[in-house]
């Protein structure tokens, strides 16, 4: 099958480019820039806030994962529901037989983050013009290089305590990495999950001081103190974040927003589709910590370059 990636280069998209290509799907992977794409996949030139090259990126393709987000925007709302009608438009243009995203957890009767209210959104917008949309929606995804899960290690790291929001007695369900992408490959070959949206999490639903203490034990660190604190602002909170970890302040600002918002799975339906046994969130850790070992692990053309 012919797939085009929209967000190929990043921390899920890279994963999922080379899980498709072992699959034995023709993978295209959708970058403004190709000269300089070095991961899994044809590069094609295609920017979702650039409508004019969605035609060619998109022609020829059967199905397209849409992976974009503007969370580092201070007008990511508007941006992201504008970049998924442009997309979801030139894919009922090229032909498309369904696009698969990946979204946020999240229960619509609560009063959601701008972040997790936008995910949403953008359901609804890629599928505006007709392209069925399959949706994958994942609370806190737990592997090397998410934004989540390093904001989560770069803390336990730097902070033998922290002063913290009453968010860390929140809800969430992480899992792991390796499981969304399986997840995002098998919706390919299971016709029932065509224009469905459906709950993904790992078995371990924890609250966000749990998470921290049990990464801790984990990366064999003291267990740390945490005390909340009822005023400690989001604002106040995505300022300290960006002087802790290398977390910037308008994503932290827009993922401490959405950590008010209990992220659980409220229908498993996705199991009797697709079975799987998800990992564990200890076992995630684990991998997501062996996985950074590997990728700070000198090549061999790193010990060329130095001899």
């Amino acid at each position: 099958m012919r797939l085009l990636i929209a967000g190929a280069s990043g921390f899920v998209g890279q994963r999922l480019c080379e899980a498709l290509t072992s699959a034995g799907h023709a993978v295209s992977a959708m970058t403004r820039r190709p000269d300089r794409y070095e991961g899994c996949g044809d590069p094609v030139r295609g920017d979702v806030h650039d409508p004019a090259t969605l035609p060619g990126a998109l022609a020829g393709h059967e199905v397209a994962y849409y992976l974009v987000h503007s969370l580092d925007r201070a007008d990511f709302v508007h941006a992201d529901a504008e970049g998924a009608r442009a997309f979801g438009r030139a894919a009922a243009e090229a032909g498309l037989r369904r696009i698969v995203y990946l979204g946020g957890l999240g229960d619509d009767r609560d009063d959601l983050s701008d972040h997790l209210r936008s995910r949403r959104e953008v359901e609804t917008h890629l599928g505006e013009a007709g392209v069925p949309v399959t949706t994958i929606r994942a609370g806190i995804i737990v592997g090397h290089g998410g934004i989540s899960w390093e904001m989560t290690r770069q803390l336990i790291t730097h902070l033998p305590a922290m002063v913290c929001p009453q968010w860390v007695y929140t809800r969430t369900q992480p899992i792991a990495i390796d499981d969304v992408v399986h997840y995002l490959v098998a919706v390919l070959d299971v016709d029932a999950t065509t224009g469905r949206a459906f709950d993904v999490g790992g078995p371990d639903v924890l609250v966000y001081a749990d998470m921290m203490q049990r990464a801790a034990t984990v990366m064999g660190r003291r267990r740390l103190v945490i005390v909340p604190v009822p005023l400690l602002t989001p604002s106040l909170s995505s300022r300290w974040l960006s002087l802790v970890t290398d977390v910037d302040t308008a994503t932290g600002r827009s993922l401490i927003d959405s950590m008010s918002n209990e992220v659980v799975v409220r229908d498993d339906a996705i199991r009797r589709l697709v079975p799987l046994d998800p990992m564990s969130y200890d076992d995630a850790v684990r991998r997501a910590l062996a996985d950074r070992d590997e990728a700070a692990r000198p090549t061999v053309e790193d010990h060329a370059a130095a001899a």
